[in-house]
Order: structure tokens, then C-alpha cells, then sequence
């Protein structure tokens, strides 16, 4: 059995290519939030959060000979969990990151962290749109408040996320659900409807819609922050068929769907 540690868009892909190749595939999340994880009889999944004890004895119970870490660039504490389970349990482990982005080019201005993105967005004066999920609030309040500039936030439609909106004081009418990627038109739609001036992102990748925040913020005369993804992160494959064929052929099993 393969433990697929998932959540991003590219989790669907990844189960749904290991179960073509014959492998057994359960993919793990913290929440429950909606997630299209592929329709296989291969695949199984399992939600809620792990330390790395539980993950260990999940690897040990399920008979796990590999993990595959495809969690969030930016899901740090995930990631240094599933490295200690596979360390504890002598399997192999591999992450799966997109590959960074790079729109300096394109007048983006990049921040290390949060704290320092939030002194950025809000020096320029105008209504700023959050867009880096309810885990990262509090230095973007703060500034907010401090500076009197307006904040929205965009974040999942899932209570743990509206109720982390309301304990940073963000009012209802401040917050937008939905789940991304959102494509040009619905992030212009936003920016225009709520009079955003500044726009701020990590750095997800392609695939985590960053492209396409560009591309409206820049339509829309907004500003772009985005947060680079920490120094501390390494990758072993950043391609999803790299990584079944990388897998396969451990496994001895040619790669291909089902």
C-alpha cells in the first residue's frame, strides 16, 4: 500500500495513476474538506491530522511501504511529520512539490514571510485581498488595524476556516469562500467587486492558480505580493509522471491508467 499525503489539486492525478498501475492507494487529509481524490476500487482515503507517532503506527497498521508527500509548498509541519514517520518506520518517502513560480518580471513584489508581505500590502494605502488561507491571519489584522486599510480574506468553505475568520475579528462581510484554483475571471471579478488594490498570494505554483491571480491583479491595476516558499523545503520529483515512473520502476511495475 502506498499512504498518499494529499490535499492539492494534484492529489486526484497521483491516486488515480499509482491505482492504474495496480498499486493500493490511500490517500490521507487533514480535514474533510471537498476534494475530487479519483473513483477507484484501489483508492481509499482516511481524513484528520497526524503527529508523526500516529502516522508511524497508520504506516505500521495499513502495511504502508511508501509515502508520498504531496501536501500544500507551504504545509511545513506536514511535511517535517511525514519524513520523521518514514524515518521511524525504515519506509521509503518521497515529496512531490510543484515546481515555484517566478513573476518578478511582471512587477510582483516577493515577501520571506508573512509579516513582512503584510507591511507590504498594507503600505500602499488600499483595500487588500488575503488569499493564503485562515492558518496565516493574524500578522495581516494587525496591519489592517494599524494602518486602517480595509482586509478581505478568500478562504475555504469549511467551518474550522469561518471560525478562524471570526476569532481575528474578521467580519462576515469581509470573508469569501470558495475553493481554487479560480480562474482569471473569477479572481478579476473579485478584485473589481470589492475594490482591491492589493493582492496578496504564497507562492503555490501553476497549478495553485497563481498564474492566474497575475494575470487579473494586472488587468485589474492591483498589486501583487506574493510569499516565497521556505528555504528549509527540498523536493524529489516535481513532475506527476516522473514520480509514477519513478515509483513504478521501484516497484517493478510498468506506469500507465487503468
Amino acid at each position: 500500500m502506498i499512504l498518499l499525503l494529499g490535499g492539492t489539486s494534484e492529489t486526484r492525478e497521483i491516486a488515480l495513476s499509482l491505482a492504474g498501475t495496480g498499486e493500493t492507494v490511500l490517500v490521507s487529509t487533514a480535514t474533510d474538506n471537498e476534494l475530487d481524490v479519483g473513483v477507484h476500487e484501489n483508492i481509499t482515503r482516511r481524513v484528520g491530522r497526524l503527529d508523526a507517532e500516529g502516522m508511524a503506527e497508520l504506516i505500521r497498521v495499513k502495511g504502508v511501504r511508501l509515502v508520498v508527500d504531496a501536501t500544500h509548498p507551504f504545509a511545513a509541519e506536514v511535511q517535517e511529520t511525514a519524513r520523521r514517520a518514514a524515518e521511524t518506520t525504515g519506509v521509503r518517502h518521497i515529496r512531490f512539490q510543484r515546481p515555484a513560480s517566478d513573476h518578478a518580471a511582471d512587477g510582483v513584489v516577493y515577501a520571506e514571510d508573512h509579516e513582512s508581505a503584510a507591511r507590504a500590502a498594507f503600505s500602499y494605502g488600499g483595500t487588500v485581498l488575503l488569499t493564503t488561507g485562515s492558518r496565516t491571519l493574524l500578522p495581516y489584522v494587525k496591519e489592517s488595524a494599524r494602518t486602517g486599510v480595509p482586509v478581505i480574506v478568500r478562504v475555504l468553505p469549511h467551518p474550522e476556516s469561518l471560525e478562524a475568520c471570526r476569532k481575528a475579528g474578521i467580519p462576515d462581510s469581509s470573508v469569501i469562500t470558495g475553493r481554487g484554483p479560480f480562474s482569471v475571471g473569477e479572481n478579476f471579478d473579485v478584485i473589481t467587486n470589492r475594490g482591491v488594490a492589493v493582492l496578496v498570494t504564497k507562492d503555490s505554483g501553476r497549478e495553485g492558480g497563481v498564474p492566474e491571480k497575475i494575470i487579473a491583479a494586472k488587468r485589474a491595476s492591483c498589486r501583487v505580493v506574493v510569499i516565497r516558499r521556505p528555504d528549509t523545503q527540498r523536493s524529489d520529483v516535481d513532475n506527476v509522471q516522473k514520480l509514477i515512473e519513478e515509483i513504478s520502476s521501484a516497484s517493478g511495475v510498468k506506469s500507465g491508467r487503468r
